[in-house]
């Protein structure tokens, strides 16, 4: 049993991209099932199957490189990260955050649209 399932599914992918590995799996729970979503809606994905408790995940991949260049878990169990819209939109760069909103698991360009902040999960460029 993890302590903290979200960080666990963060370190496998960015360890299944950087292995060059295209399927990997993982436990399922709610919030990882709406992580990996978001992450297929922003093309690091490309395929989430649900297999009793796990998740089959395939990465999206162009020419043979994993779309996902880099990955970091930002909140963890002992130091949660809110954001809120002014940090939001104070961000530079081509990075972008996973938020866990009170509307749900989304992209901070999603966020930054519908005007809310919320805890940074991981933070993807």
């Amino acid at each position: 049993m993890n302590n903290y399932p979200v960080g666990d599914f963060i370190t496998r992918i960015k360890n299944a991209a950087l292995a060059g590995k295209k399927v990997f799996s993982v436990p399922n729970t709610k919030l990882v099932y709406e992580v990996a979503k978001t992450l297929k809606k922003s093309g690091v994905l490309s395929e989430i199957k649900k297999e009793d408790s796990n998740l089959n995940l395939r990465l999206a991949y162009h020419k043979k490189e994993p779309l996902l260049i880099n990955l970091k878990l930002v909140s963890k169990p002992g130091l949660r990260v809110y954001m809120n819209i002014d940090e939001l939109s104070n961000h530079k760069g081509v990075s972008y955050f996973v938020l866990s909103t009170s509307k749900g698991v989304m992209t901070s360009k999603e966020a930054l649209k519908l005007g809310i902040g919320g805890e940074a999960i991981a933070e993807i460029w």
